[in-house]
């Protein structure tokens, strides 16, 4: 018999590729819950929206077009909104839900989840961005549309019977901003699952003819900082690096024009863009690297933000130049060189410099597969997430 069944409401990413998501999916189909799970579809996937993969019913819409502005947000959410209302309704016909488990970005699917409360229904809220951060982050400003976000993270908050934070950073902004008690919100870290980050044999092509191969993984939208990785390469190849060729993995609304940066920055020989790739290639592009990148710069969101991408360096035994975040030394502690004030130059001599350092380099490596092992991986992640469902819906023994 099953323990309930929990529809999850995600925008940020497609299902499966949102890995988060997707993990606790997993980890709760596991421990006997139906899930269910709503999100945008990938463009080469939408012949078949919906599907059942691996026991998880995925219901997805066609995705909305990419945000150039504040406006665009504003239709991006709506669009999102509706959208997943229709198949939230879609779902509730069929077979009705215990739980709507939202994740963020955007903070609308309160009012969506209003409705169904009244049937029962409990709100959780997992809280994966700052919403309010990111757009000061994305756009550098505060206007009438900040206040608005905040107003929308009050409503998250106020509307959630119980809150999952990513990081205790994000814990402590429910309980302090949001006004959630302390015994409402418990932190479910995004670690990697360990079964999925194992080395394979090096693929000495992907170095395209050098000796070593840096890798970036992630998404490259304006707040994550590619473009100073771009920058930080060209310093580190001005002053002398040759022997490395770097690999820039992932898709984002950015992608586009960083791959014309890297054109007008002269990289072409040395920066290779594989936009999103299966993960029997990623793991060949993880275990040939030499070191990985964390260009995120310092800003009020990516401050007290825990990046996955880290973590998954982690989990490959690569050793990490990062820049110097609260949630990234958290995350990494000695696996990791900072590059304090966001400085592109400094960021190009700390690769130079470990990229001539082998021993450093397989010491890091080292500690941050021991970090992951002990205390960072989704094995640790999935219990916590497990045992606050089996409390919310009365099956705790």
């Amino acid at each position: 018999m099953r323990k309930g069944h929990i529809l999850i409401l995600v925008e940020n990413l497609p299902v499966p590729f949102d890995r988060r998501v997707w993990m606790e999916s997993l980890a709760l189909t596991e421990a006997g819950y139906k899930v269910s799970v709503i999100s945008p579809c990938p463009n080469e996937e939408l012949d078949e929206p919906d599907k059942v993969i691996e026991g998880i019913h995925v219901y997805r819409y066609p995705p909305p077009k990419p945000t150039q502005g504040a406006l665009s947000f504003i239709r991006e959410f709506s669009y999102c909104y509706f959208q997943t209302r229709r198949l939230a309704r879609e779902v509730w016909r069929t077979d009705p839900f215990d739980v709507i488990h939202s994740c963020n970005p955007p903070d609308t699917f309160w009012k969506l989840a209003k409705g169904y409360k009244r049937h029962g229904v409990k709100y959780v809220f997992d809280h994966h961005d700052l919403c309010p951060e990111l757009y000061i982050s994305k756009f550098n400003r505060e206007d009438v549309f900040l206040k608005g976000l905040y107003w929308l993270e009050k409503k998250q908050f106020d509307t959630a019977d119980a809150v999952i934070s990513t990081n205790e950073s994000y814990r402590q902004v429910a309980i302090r901003r949001g006004g959630k008690r302390p015994e409402e919100v418990v932190v479910v870290r995004s670690g990697p699952l360990l079964s999925r980050f194992r080395r394979v044999p090096p693929d000495e092509s992907l170095k395209r003819g050098r000796r070593h191969l840096a890798v970036y993984l992630g998404v490259m939208g304006p707040q994550d900082g590619v473009d100073y990785a771009l920058r930080a390469v060209r310093y580190a190849v001005d002053a002398g690096l040759e022997s490395t060729s770097f690999a820039f993995i992932g898709g984002g609304d950015s992608y586009d024009d960083l791959v014309l940066l890297s054109e007008e920055l002269r990289l072409e020989e040395h920066v290779t863009f594989t936009g999103r790739i299966p993960d029997d290639e990623l793991a060949l592009y993880l275990s040939t690297a030499a070191l990985a990148l964390a260009p995120d710069p310092q800003t009020p969101l990516n401050d007290v933000s825990t990046m996955n991408k880290i973590i998954e360096y982690m989990a490959m035994h690569l050793p990490i130049v990062s820049f110097d975040l609260k949630e990234s030394r958290h995350s990494a502690g000695d696996a990791a060189v900072y590059v304090t004030g966001d400085d592109e130059e400094k960021m190009g001599l700390s690769i130079k410099e470990l990229i001539e350092d082998p021993q450093r380099r397989e010491r890091m490596g080292r500690i941050g597969r021991e970090r992951v092992e002990t205390e960072l991986a989704w094995d640790y992640g999935k219990r916590v997430l497990v045992a606050f469902y089996d409390r919310l819906l009365g099956h705790a023994e």
